[in-house]
């Protein structure tokens, strides 16, 4: 008898045993590597399913991973040797939107810019996104707190969700939250959840908060600065001002000489760093002006406007053009918005001393960078030696008073600085609360937390 063979009996054809199956479901979008196979992958359709799972997992001490679409980017989705993959993807339900409230109910497999088109049917949005939400799932957002490029203006997940239903390591079935504006009833669960990594419980359902789409044009600007530290200036100076960007990104040269070999859109390379906004609203002129005029007092050398998309487009394929380019290793790093010209002047020196390229772009709104170390192979020395600068780059981070993810999780590559960002009595206090919800330790161990 295999040790599967009660859960293939109470789940049939959920269970998945056959090794293609279980090395399709072993990986997430990262350089996280699974020490091997599962001992099976649980092709949910239900809460039930993933408490039944969980409950047999819990029976025979079996470590579990949780995944959507695997496009998470920390590690945290990797399965466990001998472990239970529980997969997601397949609760794929919109179960309602009630405009009348600007909520939506929906199951935690559904594609995240799914929620947002099926939102616009109201004139409601959907507002956090992900560089990946036409692949991502809600789930993987909440457990991430992802965030986006909408952020800057309307927050990450966790200020769009609402509600949760979750399934606790012992196989019970909880709700938290809300669909009220207010609630102070017992502890905010869902915040407690919400970035969790599934270490605490398993996110099978939300209720979330939808927003009025912004009326208006949407007018983008791109300026051109002679360093990126001026154009971290410059995105100080838009966030203390009067106007709200919709968006607000920054690309280093090394990134714009990425993005036109891989797609060319007519960018400069001659700049150090590219600057991408967009406003949307009744004021959106007068906003881009604002903000172009900004700019130049921060020493851009150009400045451009126009309407709709068109000046992010270089901004929106970046990270496909970085892939495309291969052999990198990335990270995900968030220091003070009025540290974010420190933070660039640090990578300059970093890549100046250790004779890498180090191309990055950011969410420069909400000061979050994306840096990645481009290394010659794929060889074992070579990506430890990327993880080496890697953690400079995190080191740096931290003294600027920042953190060492902004919005991809720890997961299983982070794991190991979690030391730097918390003392030990911080790092004591979230293994209680972890020891509280899952006292065997099955879910996500040595992740997250």
């Amino acid at each position: 008898m295999t040790k599967t063979k009660d859960l293939e009996e109470e789940l049939g054809g959920r269970v998945l045993t056959e090794p293609a199956e279980l090395l399709r479901y072993s990986a997430d979008a990262s350089r996280a590597k699974p020490q091997g196979l599962p001992l099976a992958v649980l092709t949910a359709h239900s809460a039930q399913d993933v408490a039944a799972g969980v409950r047999w997992a819990a029976r025979n001490n079996v470590p579990v991973s949780v995944r959507g679409a695997g496009t998470g980017l920390a590690g945290g989705a990797v399965a466990y040797p001998q472990g239970l993959v529980i997969s997601l993807a397949e609760m794929d339900a919109i179960v309602g939107i009630d405009p009348g409230n600007r909520l939506a109910e929906v199951h935690a497999g559904v594609i995240t810019a799914d929620i947002d088109a099926a939102a616009a049917e109201y004139g409601l949005m959907y507002a956090p996104d992900p560089a990946s939400y036409r692949q991502s799932t809600i789930g993987g957002n909440i457990a991430t707190n992802a965030g986006g490029l909408r952020c800057v203006k309307y927050g990450v997940t966790t200020d769009s969700v609402a509600g949760l239903e979750v399934v606790l390591a012992n196989g019970e079935t909880i709700r938290t939250g809300s669909k009220t504006r207010k609630n102070v009833v017992g502890y905010d669960l869902t915040s407690l959840f919400v970035g969790s990594e599934g270490t605490l419980g398993i996110v099978t359902g939300a209720t979330l908060r939808l927003r009025p789409r912004p009326a208006g044009n949407a007018v983008t600007f791109r300026a051109t600065f002679p360093s990126a530290a001026a154009a971290g200036r410059a995105v100080t100076a838009i966030m203390n001002s009067s106007v709200v960007p919709e968006v607000l990104e920054l690309m280093d040269r090394a990134s714009v000489e990425i993005v036109e070999k891989f797609h060319p859109t007519g960018l400069s390379t001659n700049g150090a760093a590219i600057l991408v906004g967009q406003f949307l609203s009744l004021t959106s002129d007068v906003d881009a002006a604002t903000a172009a005029r900004l700019c130049r007092e921060a020493g851009a050398t150009d400045v451009e406007q126009a309407e709709g998309d068109v000046l992010l487009e270089a901004r929106r394929v970046s990270g496909k053009a970085l892939d495309a380019r291969g052999l990198r290793a990335s990270c995900d790093v968030a220091v003070p918005i009025a540290r974010l010209a420190d933070m660039f002047e640090a990578l300059d020196k970093i890549s100046s001393n250790e004779n890498v390229a180090i191309p990055t772009f950011a969410h420069a709104g909400d000061g979050n960078l994306h840096p990645s170390v481009v290394i010659g192979d794929e060889s074992p020395e070579a990506y430890a030696e990327a993880e080496r600068i890697l953690d400079l780059i995190t080191d740096q981070a931290l003294m600027l008073g920042g953190t060492i993810s902004g919005e991809h999780g720890v997961g299983s590559l982070k794991y190991g600085s979690l030391g730097k960002q918390l003392d030990p009595a911080a790092r004591s206090a979230h293994l209680m609360i972890k020891n509280a919800f899952d006292p065997q330790g099955i879910l996500s161990p040595g992740r997250g937390v």
